[in-house]
């Protein structure tokens, strides 16, 4: 059964700040020019030169502040509640954490998680399915790694991503196929270590470079 980020056990997982810093990812990674730890960068980097030739990273997203989580958290959860009508508090909550974490726990928050996908030597996105952040309701499911009724190409290609991502110890969460992490509570969760090494950026962390 697929563990959300919702989920108390993920919230129970504690962090030892380690303190990287951020650090901007190079253009080789698109024109994002995304935030993430210094840790995280480093197996990136690893990720992509394992690629094969002709195939690259494009990460669209990393850290991402408080103020922009809680924005998401409320806009999806507003979908959520019309799409859901007879849907409690916590099954909205639920519900809204297939797409998006609450703030307390959020990997994009500890600058712990990349959102990207696979492009060609020109730059052009391959097909992996969906769109990045297609929500649940837009794909009809078709956001979630493991899906049906996606093409084999598309199925080869989410296939490429955890074939050199996971090597260097970054997790999917099951239900965006775009979403890795590594170093966050969920992370901690999912590969049993006793705690996360990232948590929101603050102080520790630096607002970095």
């Amino acid at each position: 059964m697929t563990i959300l980020l919702s989920d108390p056990r993920v919230h129970a997982v504690p962090v030892r700040e380690c303190g990287e810093p951020l650090v901007t990812l190079g253009p080789a990674y698109g024109p994002a020019r995304a935030r993430v730890r210094t840790g995280l960068a480093r197996r990136l980097a690893r990720a992509a030169a394992a690629l094969p030739a002709g195939v690259g990273l494009r990460v669209v997203e990393g850290h991402r502040s408080v103020a922009d989580q809680r924005a998401i958290v409320a806009r999806y959860a507003a979908e959520v509640r019309a799409a859901h009508p007879h849907a409690d508090a916590r099954e909205v909550e639920r519900l809204t954490s297939r797409f998006v974490a609450p703030v307390a726990v959020a990997p994009h928050v500890a600058g712990a998680a990349v959102d990207l996908t696979l492009v060609d030597a020109a730059g052009r996105l391959l097909d992996l399915g969906t769109p990045i952040d297609a929500t649940p309701e837009q794909s009809g499911g078709r956001c979630y790694f493991d899906a049906p009724g996606i093409s084999p190409r598309a199925r080869a290609h989410r296939a490429l991503l955890a074939a050199v991502l996971t090597p260097e110890g970054f997790v999917n969460y099951p239900t965006e196929w775009w979403h890795w992490s590594h170093g966050d509570q969920y992370w901690a969760l999912a590969t049993g270590v006793g705690a996360a090494m990232y948590g929101p950026v603050g102080s520790a962390a630096g607002a970095a470079a």
